[in-house]
């Protein structure tokens, strides 16, 4: 192709078309104003790939941006008879997208499977993805190329995208972006002459001069300045903004038609979607004839694709006939293409045209209304949560009576909080109570505003929002849930008296009618009565949840379960584990991402208190990676800190301020103490464990300080072992017999392994003499202490320094070695050297290499770590992409990076290895 003053773009492009020759697949998004070339360089890469790629494209356009999976279903046209070939979820779920099905398909595994089949497709030859105007992409088909871009490092794939705006923000953000500007003036030239060879010097100047360097205004307006049609196009006088000069012009071009020939362009303006005979149809409804279609063809405006389908030549031109076109001719050409429509799209494009047909009408049409509703839930359930809000609230502005217009609102608000569009939710629901009450609105929405609150905005807000939402609902399953989540808030809060009257209110809405496991709420009264200021509260003791009870309640929901370190705090990570894992194997069996990423968020901090932190952080960082790309802050923070939790015992002090800061910005202006907490903890033992106590001291205290952001019961408890050794370094023993009393009362009541060891290493580090040493071995002979492995490896390391202290070197050989093991397999860096002083101290030789001779290779990258742990358990690699939203070729490309670095030679062998300590191989 000849392509003036592209050079450098051209590069650009055969780099990317070089790299997926290679196998090196990359993304990159060409962004400009209108009608700046950038539709002109796609075509030269498409060409370019023509010989040796499989090309697959699509274009964004006004009228399909809000039909989901309008662009994906032109994208996979051409490889529709593949999809049968993917894993049968996958299959479900593309063709739930494509609405060839009625299932109902998770966004993520729709973009997993796509992800597969141009894997697949990439086996054969290369493959090159073209998605032009992505800024008129339907929201969902938008999120999953958006998705598939991030994932091309190791495939064969090369994806190029168009739009108008610097994909700073959006879907697009972390893509690679080249801004195409205008050309020069002297490729500006080059270019005019060449569209009009025949015009003369003056009229090659003027029109250089009004295009401003815009490749498609060069090729528009020198043929109406040829032609002496300069009154329709002031180009006289300097450069003006390239917008208005292309709209004159198309709009010149367009005027000099006949009205017939015009209405046929602003008939496929309307919907370049149908095909050929459907327009044709719609034309003959309008009276158009076979010369108006004649005239619109020659007129130079119009193309025709690569499937039939006849479209303007350019998405501008499109938009500038239908907005130039009067109300009433859009009005019948709506109606026409209503009449007239057929096949798998009718259902869903008749809804919008009829609606259109309405647009200056105040007047209500029920009947439309319905016909958009029905066509909401039919997007909503393939996925299309956007599309299904923006078409409720059409349905609710046509609806003639205000409370079908407030339960179109209400359901409209669900859908575009599905969509993670928490303001125009909030915005839906406030127009729904407006025309309605707001009980009633609660009650059509389940709850909605509450939840928003939760998840963006006040947490104090949230619990009571949610208390009075739980008695506003008629479903007791429903007020049960909305209960919970109440409770959860004022929990996250730190607020006890909120918390206590919202489980007084939640008892007394339950004995109102018949509720699932309703059995189980002196349970619940048991998880969530803990005195926020003193430990626990002075009553009997009370029984830890059991493994039946969490089962039982995991079938309503997982978040009726207590909260992950709620959990930790009453020692039952092993029952609560299971429970989760079993419903995270569910979760993996349907491929729903998104409730699997909530569950892990819960599984991780279990993990994390289990000391099994190899898989636990890559976990953790592929957890907090899809939290991102949900756009769910509050879960992304929980996954940070767990990474932190590891990061403060590793010595990694950088990362552990960065997770915290951030976390703390996220959830302090919000009031979500528990997670301020949290990352104050975090800091709190990165400097005990850096040997700064008066600074770990300072920050742990906070965690008990009445009023403090960073102040939360739960949190202060599980750190109470920390904040009492900081106290008692510091040489503040009062201190630590405060965090002695603390841990004392809740291991009466709970009896949580932990606790009870805590308590009895905190009274040793206080006592002396025989009393300090009984105070020891009770802490370490409690019976499940060790499960938790770093706990308890440091109380070992104390025993052991008190044991070298009192000169008693050989037995504290034998402690400070054991502790030194499990500080390696955890690389728990600061507290193994300071375990290596005290065993060179006490006359043994520490051994100084982490890891065997024969696996110093074996660093392996928290990805290639989580393909190998699965590749051990022997999924497949399309299960094990399908699992961690990468392709299978993906998966063989880390399998093929594995092996080497563990001395290994075939998957057989990844059984033999012991992925918790040190990637060693097992004899």
């Amino acid at each position: 192709m000849d392509l003036y003053g592209r050079r450098q773009e051209q590069a650009a492009l055969d780099r990317i078309l070089d790299g997926a020759r290679r196998g090196d697949g990359s993304a990159l998004m060409l962004w400009g104003d209108p009608g700046i070339g950038k539709t002109a360089l796609l075509a030269y890469a498409a060409e370019s790939a023509t010989a040796d790629f499989t090309v697959l494209r699509c274009r964004g356009t006004r009228l399909e941006s809000g039909l989901t999976f309008a662009a994906l279903h032109e994208l996979l046209w051409p490889v529709a008879d593949r999809i049968s070939t993917l894993p049968e979820p996958q299959v479900k779920a593309l063709r739930a997208a494509l609405g060839n099905s009625g299932d109902v398909a998770d966004r993520f595994l729709i973009s997993v499977a796509v992800l597969t089949l141009l894997s697949d497709l990439a086996e054969e030859r290369p493959v090159l993805l073209i998605a032009d105007d992505v800024q008129w992409l339907d929201e969902p088909s938008a999120q999953c190329l958006a998705f598939v871009a991030r994932r091309l490092r190791s495939e064969p794939v090369g994806m190029l995208l168009t739009g108008h705006d610097d994909p700073a923000e959006g879907p697009w953000e972390q893509l690679a972006a080249s801004e195409v500007r205008g050309l020069h003036d002297d490729d500006a030239r080059l270019l005019a002459q060449a569209v009009a060879p025949d015009a003369d010097e003056v009229v090659i100047r003027r029109t250089v001069r009004a295009a401003a360097g815009n490749p498609l205004a060069l090729q528009e307006l020198p043929t109406s300045v040829a032609a002496g049609d300069t009154s329709a196009h002031p180009l006289a006088g300097e450069r003006i903004a390239v917008g208005p000069r292309l709209r004159r012009a198309f709009r010149a071009r367009v005027e000099r038609l006949s009205a017939p020939a015009r209405t046929a362009l602003l008939l496929i303006a309307a919907d370049d979607r149908s095909d050929g005979n459907t327009m044709c149809q719609a034309g003959l409804v309008l009276g158009l004839d076979t010369v108006a279609w004649d005239e619109a063809m020659h007129s130079g405006l119009l193309t025709t694709r690569s499937d039939g389908r006849i479209c303007l030549r350019h998405q501008l031109m499109g938009a500038v006939v239908y907005e130039e076109a009067p109300t009433t001719d859009r009005q019948a050409v709506h109606r026409a293409l209503a009449s007239v429509l057929t096949g798998e799209n009718a259902d869903e494009l008749r809804p919008w045209h009829l609606a259109a047909a309405l647009e200056t009408s105040d007047g209500p049409d029920e009947e439309v209304a319905c016909l958009l509703e029905e066509s909401a839930h039919r997007s909503w359930a393939r996925g299309g949560c956007s599309t299904a809000a923006r078409a409720l609230r059409r349905a609710a502005a046509l609806s003639p009576a205000t409370d079908d217009a407030a339960r179109r609102l209400a359901h409209g608000a669900k859908a575009a909080w599905e969509a993670g569009q928490a303001d125009v939710a909030r915005d839906m629901l406030e127009r729904a109570e407006g025309l309605s009450s707001e009980a009633t609105v609660t009650e059509l929405s389940d709850g909605l505003r509450g939840l928003i609150e939760f998840a963006h905005g006040h947490m104090e807000n949230a619990a009571r929002q949610l208390t009075r939402d739980m008695e506003r609902v008629a479903d007791p399953g429903q007020a049960f849930k909305l209960g919970s989540m109440a409770l959860r808030a004022a929990w996250a809060a730190g607020h006890g008296d909120l918390r206590r009257e919202a489980l007084q209110r939640l008892e007394r809405r339950l004995s109102q009618g018949d509720v699932p496991n309703a059995d189980l709420l002196p349970l619940l009264r048991t998880w969530w009565t803990d005195d926020q200021r003193g430990g626990v509260a002075d009553q009997d003791r009370a029984v830890a949840p059991g493994r039946e009870a969490l089962a039982r309640l995991s079938g309503g929901s997982w978040l009726l379960m207590p909260p992950a370190p709620l959990a930790v705090a009453w020692g039952i990570e092993p029952e609560l584990g299971e429970t989760l894992h079993r419903g995270i194997d569910e979760l993996r069996h349907t491929d729903q991402v998104t409730a699997l990423a909530q569950a892990l968020a819960q599984t991780l901090t279990l993990d994390v208190a289990r000391g099994s932190w190899i898989l636990a952080k890559a976990n953790g960082l592929e957890g907090l990676r899809v939290a991102r790309e949900i756009g769910d802050e509050q879960l992304a923070s929980q996954y940070r800190i767990s990474l932190g939790l590891m990061a403060a015992p590793r010595g990694d002090e950088q990362t552990v301020a960065d997770l915290a800061a951030r976390t703390i910005e996220m959830s302090a202006p919000r009031g979500v103490r528990l997670l301020s907490a949290a990352a104050q903890w975090t800091l709190g033992m990165s400097a005990l464990f850096a040997g700064r106590a008066e600074e770990a001291l300072d920050l742990l205290i906070r965690l008990t300080e009445d009023g403090h952001h960073a102040a939360h019961p739960t949190i202060a408890l599980l750190a109470a072992p920390d904040t009492a050794e900081a106290a008692i370094q510091a040489g503040q023993p009062a201190t630590a017999e405060e965090q002695a009393r603390l841990l004392r009362r809740w291991a009466e009541r709970s009896h949580a392994a932990w606790a009870v060891s805590a308590t009895h290493l905190v009274q040793a580090l206080l006592a002396s003499g025989a009393d300090a040493e009984k105070q020891f071995r009770l802490a370490l002979d409690v019976p499940g202490a060790p499960s938790r492995a770093f706990p308890y490896a440091r109380t070992r390391l104390l025993y052991g320094e008190w044991l070298r202290r009192n000169r008693r070197r050989i037995d504290a050989r034998t402690q400070l070695a054991e502790a030194a093991e499990t500080f390696r397999r955890l690389d728990a860096a600061p507290l193994l050297a300071r375990t290596r002083a005290e065993q060179e101290l006490a006359g043994q030789q520490p051994r100084r290499d982490s890891v065997p001779a024969r696996d110093a290779r074996a660093v392996l990258t928290q990805q290639e770590l989580r393909v190998a742990r699965l590749a051990a358990e022997g999924l497949t690699n399309r299960e094990i992409g399908t699992q961690l939203l990468i392709s299978p070729r993906t998966v063989g490309y880390h399998l093929a990076n594995v092996f080497p670095k563990l001395g290994i030679v075939s998957r057989a062998d990844l059984a033999r290895v012991d992925f918790e300590d040190g990637l060693r191989l097992m004899d």
